[in-house]
């Protein structure tokens, strides 16, 4: 199964508290709680290109599945991950205390990163 294609943030849960959590300031979640959300994957065998476009802001990472990465988190900080794919349809790290797992589901991806009791959950639809 590709990951390839263009997705929109249709819904997520537990946005501000998770933000929060990861430390950034009330104005800029506040910013980027309703802004428009799309992500670009561009996947090459276990090659991934990622492309996330929020507003004005683009965050892009790249990584190879099994072998050590650094990648920019929503936060804009840059930290080193291994990605690891489950079945064919998952894509699962561990940075920084959290757990990241981006499952796909027809045209469907459901991004989960869960720190501690605390889970923001985003779900993006292919377009």
């Amino acid at each position: 199964m590709s990951f390839s294609g263009k997705y929109e943030l249709q819904h997520q849960e537990n946005f501000e508290p998770f933000m929060k959590a990861l430390g950034l300031p009330d104005e800029e979640i506040q910013k980027g709680k309703d802004l428009k959300s799309i992500s670009e994957i561009v996947q090459d065998g276990k090659k991934f290109k990622i492309t996330v476009t929020t507003g004005s802001k683009v965050v892009k990472n790249e990584f190879t599945i099994g072998e050590e990465s650094e990648i920019e988190m929503l936060n804009g900080e840059k930290v080193k991950v291994v990605v690891q794919m489950e079945g064919n349809n998952k894509l699962v790290t561990q940075v920084k205390g959290m757990k990241s797992v981006t499952e796909l589901n027809g045209d469907t991806i459901t991004y989960t990163m869960t720190m501690g009791d605390l889970t923001l959950k985003r779900v993006s639809k292919r377009i």
